[in-house]
This record gives structure tokens, sequence and C-alpha cells, in this order.
């Protein structure tokens, strides 16, 4: 039986990668890594200039969570050209994405949102203070693909200037809209939205925590009116790393002592809970206004995140998914259709995506949102059967946004 990994290498055209989307699912899927990764390795071997055969290197490490061997392999790829391909099918929409170099959060998953779609993806990379290549490839459609981050912020500020006279239509094509969505920055966005909580994010140093720790000064005069409980997490980290809940002086101090970062987010904690004791969290793309529901979370902790969730032991959290997604679009999304309209409007983009809950009041409860979030259709469909029909729509509206931007007319 010919090895999954060799036979995406032996189907792929020369000088293209393999791409994001194909890789992750054979990860995901618990493929063997191993006789791709050596094939690869054989190749740049006897091909130095082999600059896709490194950024595929590049992908695998970080998707085996290799991530210092990975950026370095991918910086020296990057080293060698700023232009990357993903071939499509014949006639396929070929879509040009401007990107950030990075992990596999620091970009808009345009990989995995055209996959199948026939697209052609050429993703472009922006150099340290956002410079493109003299020249790109012809293309339909551009896409500004670069997330928001630390890392990413002189990148999105250099863009902002380069960007005015795109040769081809541009989407999410303001770099400094991308740039506001920190988590106090759309905390601005929407203060006063009427129908969304976005709880205050407050940006604290070390020595200011520690004094508030040691009771030298107050929570309340540091935030400007918030109290404990508070949830802590280091700035620029991501999938609850460093996320907890703290409810006294004393923790946070041990929360300090206990962390390496200097600068952090601090937000009051909000009990989401629903009347079980269960807390639901929600994954919502925003495409051109329109939200599509990617996953609900089902958890009985409130630092809720897919994988802790059970979902894939836990039928009845599967059920409650299926009935969510069937029912999203005359339930949910209805009875939020204000708050949808008015995120859309304030945040100002062609795309993106949310971390949501729903309060006991009824209000939309916003976690955070960004570009550069996951949404991807790898999970099981004999153990998740109501997932592909759902996320199918999520990458037709996708699309369709594209070919509509392009003035192609839609499939």
């Amino acid at each position: 039986m010919t090895d999954p990994g060799l036979a995406l290498l032996a189907t792929t055209a020369p000088g293209d990668c393999i791409g994001l989307a194909a890789l992750s699912r054979l990860a995901f899927h618990g493929g063997d890594l191993q006789p791709l990764f050596a094939a690869l390795l054989e190749r740049v071997g006897e091909q130095p200039d082999d600059a896709a055969g490194l950024m595929d290197i590049a992908t695998l490490l970080l998707l085996s969570g290799d991530r210092a061997n990975g950026l370095a392999i991918q910086a020296q790829a990057l080293g060698q050209r700023a232009i990357y391909q993903r071939a499509g099918a014949a006639g396929g929409l070929r879509v040009l994405a401007i990107m950030a170099p990075g992990d596999t959060m620091a970009n808009t998953p345009l990989d995995f949102l055209l996959e199948g779609s026939g697209a052609t993806l050429i993703n472009v990379y922006a150099g340290p203070n956002g410079e493109l290549p003299d020249a790109v490839p012809d293309h339909d459609v551009a896409f500004l693909a670069v997330g928001e981050s630390e890392a990413n912020r002189p990148i999105l500020a250099g863009l902002a200037g380069r960007l005015g006279a795109w040769p081809r239509p541009l989407l999410n094509a303001n770099p400094l809209r991308i740039a506001e969505l920190t988590r106090d920055g759309v905390c601005a966005l929407l203060a006063g939205a009427p129908d969304i909580l976005a709880p205050a994010a407050h940006r604290l140093d070390r020595d200011c925590l520690t004094r508030i720790g040691r009771g030298e000064t107050t929570l309340l005069e540091a935030t400007g009116g918030d109290d404990f409980p508070v949830i802590a997490r280091p700035i620029g980290s991501h999938a609850g790393t460093g996320l907890e809940k703290l409810v006294s002086p004393a923790d946070l101090a041990a929360y300090v002592a206990a962390q390496l970062a200097d600068r952090f987010y601090v937000s009051p904690f909000i009990d989401y809970a629903n009347d079980d004791g269960l807390f639901r969290k929600q994954r919502i793309a925003l495409v051109d206004g329109v939200p599509f529901v990617c996953h609900l979370a089902v958890s009985p902790r409130w630092m809720v995140h897919y994988l802790n969730a059970e979902m894939l032991d836990n039928a009845d959290n599967r059920a409650e998914e299926a009935r969510f997604m069937a029912g999203f679009d005359a339930d949910f999304a209805r009875r939020h259709a204000a708050a949808f309209a008015d995120l859309h409007r304030r945040i100002g983009l062609d795309y993106f995506a949310i971390d949501c809950a729903e309060t006991r009041d009824g209000r939309l409860l916003l976690f955070e949102a960004d570009v550069a979030m996951i949404v991807h259709a790898m999970d099981s469909p004999e153990l998740f059967p109501y997932k592909p029909p759902q996320m199918r729509k999520v990458f037709t509206a996708f699309l369709a946004l594209l070919e509509r931007a392009a003035g192609r007319p839609a499939r």
C-alpha cells in the first residue's frame, strides 16, 4: 500500500507546495509523517534550492510541535524566495494571499477555507516591515491574510502604505483594521454595542501585578473599575496557554511567580454557565457579514476548547452540536442578528471569525475576534456526520465571496 504522505508528494507538481491543509489532514488523522519527512529531506539535500520542499518540511515540523526548528526552516525557505503555490484545478480561481512568516496561527487559514474548491493558492510572504516582491504572479483576487499578533504588528503597519493600488480586487484590504483585533482593541471597537458583551481587557505589566499581589495597590485602581474574580493570560498567548482564573491577590501573586511573561491581559471573569452547569462556546465565521457556525464545544469547565470538551468521547455533546448546527440559521443566528450586524459594521472586514457564548441575559458574549482562527473540515465524518455539510456551507460561502470580488459568476 502506498504511504499517504508519499502519495501527496508524488501528486504535487515540481516547485509547488503540498500545503498546510493536506499536511494537517495527514497529521490530524494520525498518519505517519516520517516517510514524507525523510523523502523531503532527501529531495532538499539533492536540490538545495528547493524552497517549496523546505517550506513543506517547515510545516511538518510546526504540525509536530517543533516550533523553533519549523520557524528556522521556514526562514531558510523565505531566504530563497517569497512566493509559494499550492496548485488547484485547471480554470480554478487564482487566489493570492499576502502572508506573514510564522506558525500555523499567523495567517488566515486560506488553505483550509479553499480545500476542495479547485482554487490555486499563491502565498506571497511579506518582509519584516511589510515589504513585498516587486512582481507577483497574475491572479484573480487577492486576500490580506496576515493575522493580528505582536509579531505581525510591524508587518501590518508597513503594508498599510503598500496596498492602495493593488492591481486586482483585494479582500480584508485594510491592515490597520486587522491590527485593531487585539483583545483590548476588540473591546474598544465594541464599546457601547447593546447586544454584545465584550469584557474589558486591560494590559498590565509584571510589576503592576506583583504590586497588586503584595497588597501595595488594588486591582480596582489598576483597571479603573474591575475586581476579582478575573482571568489573566500572557499577551500573545493562544489556546489557553497561561490562562487562569484568579479570585484573590494571593492567587495573582502565585500566578505571576509561575509565569515568564512580562505583560498580561487581565479581564473580569464572566460566569456563562447554563442552568445545567455546563459551559458552551461557539466558533463562528462571518463571511461578508453572514454568520456560519464552525463548532460548538460543551464542557463542565469554564475554559472551553474543542479538544478538551470531550466531543470525541461524549455522544451527548456531539448530538447537541449536531442540533445546534442544524438549527443555527433559524435560532442562534436569528436571535443574535443585530449583534452579528454590529460586529460586521464595527470590525469592518470581509472575513473574520469569533469565539463566543451566550450570557444569561441573552447577549452575545465575545471572547475573541480574529482573522486567523483555524476553521477546518478534518473531523471524522463517521464520528461527526453532521459536520461535512456544515463546513461545505462555510467554504462555499467563502469561495462565493472571492468569486464575487473577482467578478466571476457564483457557482
